[in-house]
């Protein structure tokens, strides 16, 4: 949930709106795609145009994400959310790192790319910690 004083801040109010539509098309899309293209579907033009569609509602995110850094006029308030996206990328690395490291020498299950980016959203999370920690505020969040 957003805090008080960044509901406040119209490049919240920007950033919140934009994201409501391309969650919604991320889920059309998953939902569309899992119906249409089989497990294990022959590569063609038709199966990989529907499997990419999901991919552009994660471009969008990784586009709106980007706008409220630009829109953000606050520093302070950029800076949190810069500390949130560098630890959600350290996090990430680190996990895929260690695990790609595991799934050469063992046996342990393969890591699905696509879930690269759900793990760097929940490293966002964990940036927000850090900054609540360190900082005494989490950012956008409350």
């Amino acid at each position: 949930m957003f805090g008080r004083k960044s509901v406040k801040n119209p490049a919240y109010r920007r950033y919140a709106l934009r994201m409501l539509p391309v969650s919604l098309l991320y889920v059309g899309a998953i939902m569309l795609a899992s119906r249409l293209v089989p497990d294990h579907a022959e590569a063609n033009p038709m199966t990989i145009g529907i499997a990419l569609l999901p991919g552009l509602a994660v471009l969008g995110w990784i586009w709106t994400m980007a706008r409220l850094l630009i829109e953000l006029d606050d520093e302070y308030l950029r800076m949190l959310e810069v500390r949130k996206f560098l630890v959600a990328t350290g996090v990430t690395l680190a996990i895929c790192s260690v695990w790609g490291l595991l799934e050469i020498y063992t046996d342990v299950p393969k890591l699905p790319v696509f879930l690269v980016f759900p793990l760097w959203a929940m490293g966002l999370f964990v940036g927000m910690l850090v900054n609540r920690i360190t900082q005494g505020t989490a950012g956008a969040c409350a």
